[in-house]
């Protein structure tokens, strides 16, 4: 992860975990949970838009900076997530390399760093815990020329996401004077469908979009063998849902949709977790079905600050009330911006998505068929710890 101060949170990705090596509300479940309370928050202002985020990416982020944090700042972050990040870093270190295992055959890569200004002086522990537990690397920069610092942050961006996510920060994000540290999360995905959809069978079908105009947009198509299955919210709407695993077994994108055309998408959307995720997985039946998956690619840049806020992280955009005593003794940090931006391509032979969190910090100035052909859910998941490293609703592709 990339940490910057100001911290600017550009993109990031969460796991949560449900498998037996791990306790049983496993800390990847409650580090993804934080992510779908973000999302369920960012859908609320942004019902119209497509939105992508990666659940991993931001607990990432917000435990990078748990570590820095003390009082009351670090007792909301840890009050929200739910977990501290000193007591349980053992597991935590586990689930992150679960998670980039070669053993998932896809590809699934987290790089995390801070960027610090040039002289700037951070406590030892801060550092050292941070490399263990998240593998963060630490580099400097010249925030005094915020276009350099800028481009040296987009440059390393871009190559750990393979160049899927350039230009996360703009230069006026970064404050010459006051912007100590900038911390990064960046998290890209590229994985191969277990069973591909065939270029031939891709036809140009009706979708209806939020607003409940039609387009038409190219459609992947397939009759196989999937899990599948379908339930209802507490207030009895239902929703279909189906798994699409990737050639490594290890990671699959889950797909919900309304049952019926007439409930909207943001009905369902708040009765999701990461528990309403595992029960889907330990409910869904193999069947037959014919799959009909619009082809897309969405590109979203959220700011998570507000959404942090109203689920009760406020102190650390406060410069009065800020308290990263544990990141440096010598000045007083706040959080400036928490940005994340992600990217996913789905098509006939699989997907590439990534995501980039950034944080910056500044000091105070003193089936049957299974037809996606209107908006859904969609969640890419490590199952064997229960992470989800994306989410997020398509309303048009």
């Amino acid at each position: 992860m990339n940490w910057h101060f100001p911290f600017f949170l550009v993109a990031t990705v969460t796991l949560p975990s449900v498998c037996s090596q791990f306790n049983p509300l496993s800390l990847e479940e409650l580090g993804s949970d934080t992510g779908i309370q973000v999302f369920n928050q960012i859908v609320k202002s942004r019902p119209h838009d497509n939105i992508v985020v990666s659940p991993h990416g931001i607990a990432s982020v917000l435990g990078m900076l748990q570590l820095g944090a003390d009082g009351r700042t670090k007792k909301q972050l840890t009050t929200v997530m739910r977990y501290g990040v000193n007591g349980v870093g053992k597991v935590l270190k586990k689930i992150n390399k679960a998670i980039v295992s070669k053993k998932n055959k896809d590809i699934v890569t987290v790089a995390n760093a801070v960027f610090v200004k040039n002289g700037f002086k951070m406590e030892v522990p801060f550092v050292t815990r941070n490399k263990d537990v998240f593998q963060c690397e630490v580099r400097n920069a010249n925030f005094e020329d915020p276009a350099s610092a800028c481009d040296s942050i987009n440059v390393w961006v871009r190559n750990e996401t393979r160049g899927m996510i350039d230009n996360l920060l703009s230069p006026d994000l970064l404050d010459g004077v006051l912007t100590r540290l900038v911390l990064v999360n960046a998290v890209y995905f590229k994985g191969l469908w277990k069973s591909r959809f065939q270029p031939e069978n891709t036809k140009k079908r009706t979708f209806v979009a939020a607003d409940g105009k039609s387009y038409q947009v190219p459609m992947l198509a397939q009759l196989s063998v999937f899990r599948c299955g379908s339930t209802s919210t507490p207030s009895d709407l239902w929703y279909n849902f189906i798994e699409l695993p990737y050639h490594g077994e290890s990671i699959s994108m889950l797909i919900a949709l309304p049952t019926e055309s007439s409930t909207p998408l943001s009905a369902i959307i708040p009765h999701i977790s990461t528990k309403t995720i595992d029960s889907w997985m330990s409910t869904m039946v193999p069947k037959r079905v014919q799959v009909i998956l619009p082809k897309f690619t969405a590109v979203a840049q959220t700011d998570l600050k507000e959404p942090l806020k109203v689920l009760g992280i406020t102190d650390m955009f406060d410069p009065s009330k800020a308290n990263f005593a544990k990141i440096t003794r010598s000045e007083n940090l706040h959080v400036s911006h928490i940005l994340q931006k992600a990217k996913i391509e789905v098509s006939e032979d699989g997907t590439k998505a990534s995501a980039a969190t950034t944080a910056i910090l500044i000091a105070r100035s003193s089936p049957p068929w299974f037809i996606v052909d209107r908006p859904f859910l969609f969640f890419i998941r490590h199952n064997p710890t229960g992470a989800v490293l994306f989410m997020g609703q398509i309303n048009k592709p």
